[in-house]
């Protein structure tokens, strides 16, 4: 890859990354790159390095780091102004589920030499709007009348600074609670180990909820593709979740299109079977999922 100028996005992920670091200097000076580091320090800084990265005009910006580093560093890139940058990533986290996907080692050297050997690739990449949002109204007068709680729904303006990208997954249902709860120490200890022990702690206290997701259409509303009481919905790009599981098997990076994968609810038996599948078969079942894809979709959940 032809590369004037680099930036190098660190997660320092208490100190392990820092520790190949200078190796990994050593690779891209050895291939004529000019690269400049920039490390995190705080939550969502990694997005704003990025971004700052990319509106300076760097020709690469690298994240160093895992999944979550790199979705932060293509959101900075995303949303620069007139940004031109290209995006590489240097495998330093948990899962390293991107780096699985298109077959980067996960040994920081290695990768780094792939990446000066690479040619760039466009690839898919998701775009998450919120149209609007839902919320309890709770009164103190009301309750002690008697009255039933009521909902008020709060319509969400358009924002660039609001878009949201995605490489990977985006989820609705209990993945928001799973890796809301895994625990940072413990993933660093076991890895992937950490988001199936979340799941198996959140999953008793999940609750199904209805769900209709229809296909989008110049962003009105299309042909309806599934309504009913959902688990779990996870739109894919990619085909692995924490790289144990194959969510959306048929998803493809550069297809133009992403795959739906529907949890549908149950009782606690047919619960049970999809535990049990997702755990043995690595992907989900036919009769406790339910799989489809389009370009663009409009979720919404009564």
């Amino acid at each position: 890859m032809r590369c004037k100028k680099a930036c190098l996005v660190i997660n320092p992920r208490s100190g392990q990354n820092i520790v190949k670091l200078p190796d990994v200097m050593a690779v891209l000076s050895a291939a004529g790159w000019d690269t400049d580091i920039a490390i995190k320090e705080y939550g969502g800084h990694t997005m704003e390095l990025a971004n700052e990265a990319a509106e300076k005009g760097y020709d690469l910006v690298i994240g160093y780091g895992g999944d979550g580093t790199l979705s932060q560093v293509v959101n900075g890139v995303m949303n620069a102004k007139g940004q031109h940058s290209i995006v590489g990533l240097i495998p330093g986290g948990t899962a390293n589920v991107w780096a699985s996907e298109i077959g980067l080692p996960t040994d920081p050297i290695k990768a780094a030499l792939a990446l000066i050997n690479s040619e760039p690739r466009k690839v898919d990449i998701g775009h998450v709007e919120v149209e609007s949002l839902t919320f309890p109204e709770a009164n103190p007068g009301n309750r002690q009348q008697g009255s039933a709680k009521k909902s008020q729904k709060k319509k969400v303006k358009s924002s660039a600074k609001a878009k949201h990208h995605f490489l990977l997954m985006s989820g609705l249902g209990l993945d928001a609670a799973v890796m809301g709860h895994v625990s940072k120490p413990l993933k660093y200890r076991i890895g992937p180990l950490a988001v199936g022990l979340s799941a198996a702690k959140e999953l008793p206290t999940h609750h199904q909820f209805p769900v209709e997701i229809r296909a989008a259409d110049g962003g009105r509303k299309g042909e309806l593709l599934w309504q009913g009481e959902a688990l779990q919905v996870v739109i894919g790009n990619t085909r692995r979740y924490a790289d144990i599981v194959q969510m959306t098997p048929n998803a493809y990076i550069d297809d133009g299109i992403l795959d739906v994968c529907v949890i549908t609810a149950g009782d606690p038996l047919s619960t049970m079977q999809q535990v049990t599948s997702l755990l043995l078969r690595r992907k989900p079942d036919n009769m406790t999922s339910e799989l489809f894809h389009g370009a663009h979709l409009y979720i919404s959940v009564p």
